[in-house]
C-alpha cells in the first residue's frame, strides 16, 4: 500500500505527479523527513490500461500482482533508494531490475532526488552517508595501487557515478564506483589527464577544467563527461590557464572561480561557460582577494540557485550577489577553517542545505561531525548548525567529499 499510495494516476491510465502529490513525494525523499508522513490519507485511484499497451500479467511473472509492469516500476522508482539493495534480493527478476539501472532513469523522469555524501577519511576507507535513514555504508575497497591510496585524490559524483581522481605508478588514473553495479571499475581518462582541476555535476553530465598536467603546467583546457556513454568531449578552452580553482553549475551555466595561473599568483575573476552558445564569459573581481598557494581551492557550494562560499580566512560563510557582483557574510562556520587553510574541511550543498564536514577532536578521540543549514530558514530560532551526524573513530581530516544526487 506503501508504493501504491505513491503512485496518483489518471483516469486514462498514464503516468502523471501532481503537484499536490510532489509535496508527499518530496516528505518521502528529503532529507529532513525521519517518517514517511501524508500517505495514508491518499486515495489511490488506478484505471485499467485499454489497448495494445496494456499486458495481462499473471501473478508470477509480474512485480506485483495484479499490477501491470510499467506502474510497478514508477512505484519502485519512488522508494528510497536505500532499499534497492534489498529489493534485489527477493528474486532473480528484481535483481536483474536493480542492476539494469533503469529505476534511476525514471526518477530522474520524475524529479525524484536523494542526495548521499560520498567521504573518504583520514582513518577510513570511503563510505556514503543516507541523511534519510541517518545511515552509514562501507563501499569495496578501490582496487588501487599504494601510490594512488598515499597521494592526493580528487572527487567528482555525477549521475549514479562517484569518480576519485588520482595518480597511480603508471600515471594519472580515474577509478569509478557505480551506484548500480556497486563496485569500483577504471574510468575511461581525459583527453588531457591533469590534477589540481575544478568541477562540477549536474545530472549525468560532468564538468572539469584547467589543473595541472603531467608536466605541472597550469591549464586552460576544459573536458566534459557525460555518465551515460562513459566518454569525455573536450570543450573550449578558459579565457586565462589556473589551477586550485573551483567549479560549479548555477542557473544552467558552469562556472569556475579563484585558483592560482601560476605558483605566485592568484586569481580574482571567474568565468561563466554557456553550454548552449559553448562561449566563456570572464567575470572580473568574482572572488575578491583571491586565494594563496597555501589555501585550498575555494570552498563553494549553490543551493537553490545561489553561491556561498566558506572563507577560509576569516571563518564565515558569505552569499553571492549576482547582480552587483559581491559577497555578504550571512554567517559563521560551524568549525575553524583557517586552522589548515581550509584543507581537511568539505563545504557542500546537500538539496536544499549546506553541509559543513569537518574533523573534531576530544576526550573521546577523532570524530567527523556533519553540520547542516538549510539558507531558506535564515539565522532565526534554535542552534545557528544542525547536526545531522557524528561518525566515530574516523579520524579529523576529510581528504575527498562528493554528493550524489540521484
Amino acid at each position: 500500500m506503501y508504493l501504491l499510495a505513491c503512485l496518483p494516476l489518471e483516469n486514462n491510465g498514464s503516468l502523471l505527479v501532481k503537484e499536490e502529490d510532489k509535496d508527499a513525494f518530496d516528505k518521502v525523499v528529503n532529507v529532513d523527513s525521519l517518517s514517511v508522513r501524508g500517505l495514508k490519507a491518499k486515495k489511490l485511484m488506478v484505471s485499467n490500461q485499454t489497448g495494445d499497451s496494456y499486458t495481462d500479467q499473471r501473478s508470477n511473472d509480474s512485480f506485483f500482482p495484479g499490477l501491470c509492469d510499467d506502474v510497478a516500476l514508477v512505484c519502485l522508482a519512488f522508494i528510497c533508494r536505500s532499499d534497492y539493495p534489498s529489493l534485489a534480493c527477493l528474486n532473480r527478476r528484481f535483481n536483474s531490475l536493480i542492476r539494469s539501472g533503469c529505476l534511476y532513469k525514471l526518477r530522474r523522469q520524475h524529479c525524484v532526488i536523494e542526495h548521499w555524501v560520498y567521504l573518504a577519511c583520514s582513518l577510513m576507507p570511503w563510505e556514503a552517508f543516507d541523511p534519510f535513514r541517518r545511515r552509514w555504508m562501507r563501499l569495496p575497497r578501490m582496487p588501487c595501487d599504494d601510490c594512488f591510496s598515499c597521494a592526493d585524490k580528487e572527487s567528482l559524483a555525477v549521475g549514479t557515478q562517484l569518480l576519485v581522481f588520482g595518480r597511480e605508478v603508471s600515471g594519472f588514473v580515474i577509478w569509478m564506483y557505480s551506484l548500480v553495479r556497486r563496485d569500483w571499475s577504471r574510468c575511461p581518462p581525459m583527453n588531457l589527464s591533469r590534477c589540481l582541476f575544478g568541477s562540477g555535476g549536474s545530472g549525468e553530465i560532468a564538468i572539469v577544467a584547467g589543473g595541472s598536467d603531467s608536466h605541472g603546467r597550469t591549464s586552460k583546457c576544459v573536458e566534459m563527461y557525460n555518465s551515460e556513454t562513459g566518454t569525455w568531449e573536450t570543450l573550449p578552452d578558459m579565457t586565462v590557464p589556473r589551477r586550485l580553482c573551483s567549479g560549479f553549475f548555477m542557473d544552467g551555466k558552469f562556472y569556475v572561480i579563484g585558483g592560482m595561473s601560476n605558483h605566485t599568483d592568484s586569481l580574482t575573476c571567474g568565468e561563466e561557460y554557456n553550454l548552449q552558445t559553448r562561449v566563456w564569459r570572464r567575470i572580473r573581481d568574482m572572488y575578491p582577494g583571491g586565494n594563496r598557494a597555501t589555501q585550498s581551492p575555494p570552498l563553494v557550494a549553490v543551493v537553490n540557485n545561489q553561491l556561498y562560499a566558506a572563507d577560509q580566512s576569516t571563518n564565515e560563510v558569505k552569499k553571492y550577489d549576482k547582480a552587483n557582483n559581491t559577497w555578504n557574510v550571512v554567517k559563521r562556520l560551524p568549525v575553524r577553517a583557517d586552522y589548515s587553510n581550509g584543507w581537511g574541511l568539505a563545504f557542500k550543498a546537500c538539496g536544499d542545505k549546506l553541509l559543513v564536514i569537518g574533523g573534531h577532536r576530544g576526550p573521546q578521540g577523532e570524530v567527523i561531525i556533519l553540520h547542516y543549514w538549510r539558507p531558506e530558514d535564515g539565522n532565526a530560532g534554535g542552534a545557528e548548525w544542525d547536526v545531522l551526524s557524528i561518525r566515530e573513530r574516523a579520524g579529523a581530516f576529510v581528504y575527498n567529499c562528493a554528493v550524489m544526487g540521484c
